[in-house]
């Protein structure tokens, strides 16, 4: 049984890693927002066409209140509860496998 608590924890790590960079693009992301960017530059481009399919339904369904955009926040806040709970019960699964 090892081996699948190890493949447990592999997935978990995998997961933690690829939540925390996507995490960090949208923080990005969202204070690129601030500065009105370039949107030729291949950079913003990539931001935006990383993001903007997971923060558009969101945007569809609150809108946007006093001028601020808080999907942003709403998506974080969604990948820290996927990190803690998700990610979490992975390692643990695999913890008690070994």
């Amino acid at each position: 049984m090892f081996i699948f608590g190890n493949l447990f924890n592999a997935v978990a790590y995998i997961l933690d890693t690829l939540l925390t960079i996507y995490m960090w693009i949208i923080i990005i992301s969202a204070l690129l927002s601030w500065v009105n960017p370039d949107p030729y530059n291949p950079i913003v481009r990539f931001l935006y066409a990383v993001t903007d399919p997971v923060l558009r339904p969101i945007r569809k369904r609150i809108g946007i209140t006093m001028g601020i955009d808080i999907s942003p926040m709403i998506v974080i806040l969604v990948i820290m509860f996927l990190k803690y709970f998700v990610v979490s019960s992975l390692f643990d699964m695999g913890a008690k496998m070994r």
